[in-house]
Parts: structure tokens; C-alpha cells; sequence
């Protein structure tokens, strides 16, 4: 029994058994926490949508406080997380006070932006609501619809991305897609007035570019067709693969886009549809 454990340990620990599976961390830093991620999506959450999410006993008297507490807890949060994904992509590291200093600018950044992620995700948040005859009021669509809270992690994740924080915009965005169903990469870039309507299945690519009042049912897909390769035999990143939408289009239940097609203004795609040339 020993001989057979020690086997197994000599194996797992060889070098060649573990490329592309073993992280060794720099600056004595592990990968960003999951669980505080979500601290800050909940935190997020509670300072975009006050009385929603967080101390439901907030009022307008006390908006001021509950707002800066929140918001100071936010930028401690993503200031240490950001230091946690610079650390874990920097196979050179540099001193960490200089890492140090640069997550903190970035989280200082990203609080910046929160007034106008808030001004964005009220778009969506209209756009729900004027898209569902169900829907009985704007709180309803907050307070239940998955796709603000989709789109609350992606639109935070999205100015993470455009600042080339590393990894933590992905960990976001499937974040998202394991509570709500709905796969929206980081890198995608969605005008606004957005609404995605039910919701599960809908998968949106890294290089989509999506126009302003644009609608999504569930199921949708708006993917890469097979990718060139280069001379050795692997797939070739970074070039635009994904559709462009543009403003007015709504595309029903289950249809399929794939590749750098552009959808134009105002079209309508119909359900189950498979497309991969223009409209």
C-alpha cells in the first residue's frame, strides 16, 4: 500500500505531468478569492441598487452614509483582489509596492466609474421593463430578473477588462453565468438599453459589438465560427470573431450567430435561425 501511495505521489508531482496545471505564486499572493468576488458584487450590488440588495432599511436620509461605507468597502475589496491578479499573471514580478500602487490606482479608477455603470445599467434596467408586458414595475425587474444581475457583473467586469485587469473580469462574467445562466464574455461591448429577455442559454463572444436597444431571447448565441490556425497548428487569438448588432435589432428564442457577420439596424432575427452571413 505505501509503495502504490508513493507511486502516485512521484507521478503527480513530476514536472512533465504538470504543465499548464500548476500555478506557482509570485509575491506570495494566491489566485483572486472567489468568495471575495463575490463580497464584491454584493457590495457592488447594494451601492448600484440601493434598498435592493444590502440594509433594506436604507432611506433617503441616510442614502449618503450607506453609499460611502459601501463604497469605501468596495474599493479596499478590489484593490486587494486586482493585487491578487496582477501578482498571478506577472511571471517576471516586479517589487510589490509597485504592484501595490498600481492595483490601488485601478480600484480608484473603476470607483470613478460607477456613477456612469449606474447611469448604463438603468438603460437595462428600462429596457427590461418596456420589454415585458409581465412586468409590473422597474423594481420588479430589479429585484427578480437575471439579467441585471448578469449584467451587473458584466458591465463591471467590462471596464475591468478595458483597463487590462487580468483575470478577475473572467472569473466576474462566469460568475454570472453560473447563477444566472447567462455567458457574457468580459470583452464583448454592449451599448445600452439592453435587454435580455428570460435569459438562460444566451452566450455572447468576446468580440461582439453590441449596438444600443438591443434585444436578446433565451437560448441566443452569438459565437465564432471555426478559427484559422497559424503555421503550427493553433488557433490564432485576438482577431474579431464574433457578430456586430447594431442599434433597434432583436433577435428571438434559440437562433444562432456565428462569425463576423454585422446584423443591421432594425432587423429582426427569428427563432431557432442559424446565420452566418449579413442582414
Amino acid at each position: 500500500m505505501t509503495e502504490k501511495i508513493i507511486s502516485a505521489i512521484e507521478q503527480l508531482a513530476a514536472p512533465n505531468e504538470l504543465k499548464a496545471l500548476f500555478h506557482e505564486q509570485q509575491c506570495g499572493h494566491p489566485l483572486p478569492s472567489q468568495e471575495a468576488l463575490q463580497q464584491i458584487i454584493e457590495t457592488l450590488r447594494s451601492i448600484i441598487f440601493p434598498g435592493f440588495y444590502g440594509r433594506s432599511s436604507v432611506n433617503m436620509d441616510t442614502i449618503g452614509y450607506h453609499i460611502g461605507v459601501h463604497v469605501e468597502r468596495l474599493h479596499k475589496l478590489l484593490g486587494e483582489q486586482i493585487l491578487a491578479g496582477l501578482c498571478f499573471v506577472d511571471e517576471a514580478p516586479q517589487q510589490l509596492d509597485t504592484l501595490k500602487e498600481k492595483a490601488e490606482q485601478l480600484a480608484s479608477d473603476m470607483v470613478e466609474r460607477l456613477p456612469q455603470l449606474r447611469a448604463t445599467l438603468a438603460t437595462d434596467v428600462e429596457a427590461a421593463y418596456l420589454g415585458d408586458p409581465a412586468a409590473t414595475t422597474q423594481s420588479e425587474i430589479i429585484a427578480c430578473y437575471p439579467c441585471i444581475k448578469a449584467l451587473t457583473n458584466y458591465r463591471l467586469a467590462h471596464e475591468l477588462f478595458v483597463m487590462q485587469v487580468p483575470l478577475i473580469p473572467r472569473m466576474l462574467t462566469e460568475m454570472a453565468h453560473s447563477e444566472t445562466g447567462i455567458d457574457i464574455h468580459p470583452g464583448a461591448s454592449i451599448g445600452h438599453h439592453f435587454c435580455i429577455d428570460h435569459g438562460t442559454g444566451v452566450v455572447i463572444g468576446g468580440t461582439c459589438i453590441i449596438g444600443n436597444n438591443v434585444k436578446l431571447y433565451q437560448g441566443v448565441t452569438l459565437g465564432a465560427k471555426s478559427f484559422p490556425l497559424d503555421e503550427e497548428g493553433n488557433p490564432i487569438k485576438g482577431i474579431p470573431r464574433h457578430p456586430i448588432l447594431e442599434d433597434d435589432v432583436i433577435i428571438y428564442s434559440n437562433a444562432t450567430v456565428l462569425g463576423r457577420v454585422t446584423i443591421s439596424k432594425g432587423t429582426v432575427v427569428g427563432a431557432n435561425k442559424w446565420v452566418t452571413t449579413d442582414l
